[in-house]
């Protein structure tokens, strides 16, 4: 017998008005106590984060992950995101329907959110002059209404890094499109955004996998969706796609030790798309679609085993305490 099994049917057979289960249907006892545990609060159940990790357009397969968590009815109670991450874990975390969250992943291209285009990268080469990633915070301004952390749906943090000092600053409060912005803001391309003194460069450098923010912000149980690139078979042809790739070599290492702080991984197989590619998006989505729901059950079973404590509390009821 699964733990699984033995923990499922030790619950049901708690309940006196429980029939006997069916031992050969685990997908049945994991279905019910699945539909008990959505209908708790997260005050009564843990707290349950969703991380996207940077990967530039490998990240929109996000969405995909998104889709199939949210039709599941799998709850999500914060989001932390890095890089393009970031822009859709606060798209997500803002409300945007997952339909239109589609329609906006297959649509971003290598200059969205950005003044880079064939032109300015050109520019960029000649001049020895970093771009602006300013029209980043009119594309969150456009799709989200001027929204600030406070005001989205669920709670959001994102990261960036300071270029001198290294640390990872983490974003929770305050003005979101700038925090999103500096997120996503690679260096070496795009010109450091100032804020309070600090000079904020790709989060992706110092936090690729920011699990760490989803526990900041309360989470106690965290599913990682993670869009790591396969630099072993690159070649890079140009300084664009050399810095690319040394972003996400860092990410890589960085993300050997977090990929161990998640309580689950859902990996969906984009590593071969590169940034260049923005045909490739509307495949980065589908195959996050396939990657989470392969994993879905076990994503289930996982954080049912996680919240026995709080689903036995209603089979097994605390007696009241009689007062004198």
């Amino acid at each position: 017998m699964t733990l699984l099994k033995a923990a499922l049917c030790a619950a049901l057979l708690c309940s006196p008005a429980a029939a006997a289960p069916d031992l050969s249907e685990d997908a049945l006892l994991r279905d019910h106590l699945f539909r008990q545990l959505v209908a708790m609060s997260p005050g009564q159940r843990p707290k349950v984060g969703l991380v996207f990790s940077a990967g530039s357009l490998r990240a929109t397969a996000h969405v995909g992950v998104a889709s199939v968590l949210e039709n599941a009815g799998f709850p999500v109670d914060v989001v932390a995101g890095t890089s393009m991450g970031a822009i859709m874990g606060a798209l997500y975390a803002g409300g945007t329907p997952i339909k239109k969250l589609r329609e906006i992943a297959k649509g971003i291209k290598l200059s969205s959110g950005t003044n880079l285009n064939a032109f300015t990268l050109i520019r960029y080469v000649l001049a020895d002059k970093l771009l602006s990633s300013a029209a980043t915070e009119a594309f969150i301004h456009q799709q989200l209404g001027g929204m600030r952390f406070e005001d989205l749906k669920k709670p959001f943090a994102c990261v960036a890094a300071d270029l001198y000092s290294g640390e990872a600053i983490i974003f929770r409060e305050g003005d979101l499109a700038l925090a999103v912005r500096a997120s996503m803001n690679l260096p070496g391309i795009f010109a450091p955004v100032e804020y309070r003194h600090r000079y904020l460069v790709d989060g992706g450098v110092v936090d690729y996998i920011p699990i760490d923010a989803a526990r900041l912000l309360g989470a106690q149980w965290v599913l990682a969706s993670v869009t790591e690139a396969d630099y072993t078979h690159s070649k890079p042809s140009n300084v664009f796609q050399s810095l690319e790739q040394v972003v996400d070599i860092r990410g890589s290492l960085l993300s050997r030790e977090q990929r161990r702080q998640a309580d689950f991984l859902i990996e969906p197989p984009v590593g071969d798309i590169g940034m260049y590619e923005t045909a490739r998006s509307k495949e980065a989505i589908d195959k996050g679609v396939l990657a989470a729901n392969k994993l879905l059950p076990s994503a289930m079973e996982k954080l049912i085993l996680f919240s026995m404590d709080s689903l036995l509390k209603d089979y097994f009821p605390r007696p009241a305490v009689k007062r004198p």
